[in-house]
C-alpha cells in the first residue's frame, strides 16, 4: 500500500509541476514557442482544469480556475501523503 501511495503522490507532484507550467506559458501564448510548448502539454492539462473551468468561468478574461485547480491539487498531495506515511508506520 505505501508503494500505492507514494507513488500516486509523486505523479501528483510531478502532474503539479506541468500544470504550473501550463499556466505561466498561457501568458505568453503568442510566442512561437510557447504555442508549441503549450500544444503538448494542453493534452495533459486542460482535461482537469475543464472540471474547475465548468465550476468558475474566467472573470474579465482571467482564468481563476486554475487557483481552485491548484488548490485540489494540493489537498490531494496532502491527503496521499499522509495516507503513505500512515501506511508505513502501521506496515499495510
Amino acid at each position: 500500500m505505501e508503494l500505492i501511495f507514494s507513488s500516486l503522490y509523486t505523479f501528483l507532484v510531478y502532474y503539479g509541476y506541468i500544470l504550473i507550467v501550463r499556466i505561466l506559458l498561457s501568458w505568453f501564448q503568442g510566442q512561437e514557442w510557447a504555442f508549441n510548448i503549450i500544444s503538448l502539454l494542453s493534452p495533459i492539462t486542460d482535461p482537469y482544469l475543464n472540471i474547475f473551468r465548468s465550476i468558475i468561468p474566467p472573470l474579465g478574461g482571467i482564468d481563476f480556475s486554475a487557483i481552485l485547480a491548484i488548490l485540489a491539487l494540493q489537498l490531494l498531495q496532502s491527503f496521499l501523503g499522509n495516507l503513505a506515511v500512515s501506511a508505513m508506520a502501521f506496515g499495510f
